[in-house]
């Protein structure tokens, strides 16, 4: 028999985990004792603060990161087909989910392997509900091009996209790169589109607002190094 993946949320920033994670969670990680981390790092720190029935040195975590060869991805399943349960942890809030976790889900399923995602914060979803946007349509885009023309052209694909399927364009940027990325907004959108920005979410600092491009052009958003989720809407 197989062992279990579970998959494991955690938090979005320096807050408290009891706050935003279950009592269950928190007891079923705490059973684990191999782990599969985007960054061993930040896992282990991450485990410290929720507890183990176990020494924290005692605890086996695995690197799974943009790095890993893909032939990798057996080996470190391995000891769940052999019988072991194993946790997928990300760098923040839930895994497989614009990190390189999904493929060794997909890997787990292939091999029979029972996959549990646990209950924890989504800084997607929290976006969207916070958003007011349309949340029956919509799709995750992940990072845009770095590069200006083609990070503007991107832009203007996506808000013909929302245009034409009346859907809610979410996406994400590397936090020191925010000003960037709103500034390409509001030299590609039109004054009209809905653009709502998300900004560290769970965190005593959250801030959600919607505006029109137009009004952000008045009133640019403070986020400069501050993990932000950004959701676009045309009209």
């Amino acid at each position: 028999m197989t062992g279990t993946l579970y998959l494991i949320p955690t938090t979005l920033g320096d807050c408290d985990a009891d706050a935003v994670l279950p009592s269950e969670v928190k007891a079923q990680i705490r059973r684990l004792c191999y782990f599969i981390a985007e960054s061993p790092k930040t896992a282990r720190a991450f485990l410290k603060v929720v507890g183990s029935e176990r020494p924290l040195q005692s605890l086996a975590i695995e690197r799974l990161d943009h790095n890993t060869p893909p032939g990798s991805i057996d080996s470190l399943l391995a000891p769940v087909v052999a019988g072991q349960d194993a946790g997928l942890v990300s760098e923040a809030g839930c895994p497989a989910i614009a990190d390189p976790g999904a493929l060794l889900v997909r890997r787990a399923h292939e091999c029979g392997v029972r996959v549990v995602p646990l209950v924890g914060p989504s800084s997607i979803l929290l976006a969207l509900i916070a958003s007011g946007l349309e949340s029956q349509r919509f799709a995750f885009h992940g990072y845009l091009p770095v590069k200006t023309p083609a990070r503007e052209q991107t832009i203007r694909d996506i808000e013909s996209r929302s245009r034409r399927n009346r859907e809610t364009e979410i996406f994400i940027e590397t936090p020191y790169r925010n000003g960037q990325l709103v500034e390409a907004l509001l030299v590609a959108c039109r004054p009209e589109t809905l653009l709502s920005v998300a900004t560290d979410l769970t965190l005593p600092t959250e801030s959600v607002r919607t505006l029109r491009i137009g009004q952000w052009k008045q009133q640019k958003p403070n986020i400069k190094n501050r993990p932000t989720v950004f959701l676009l809407l045309a009209v």
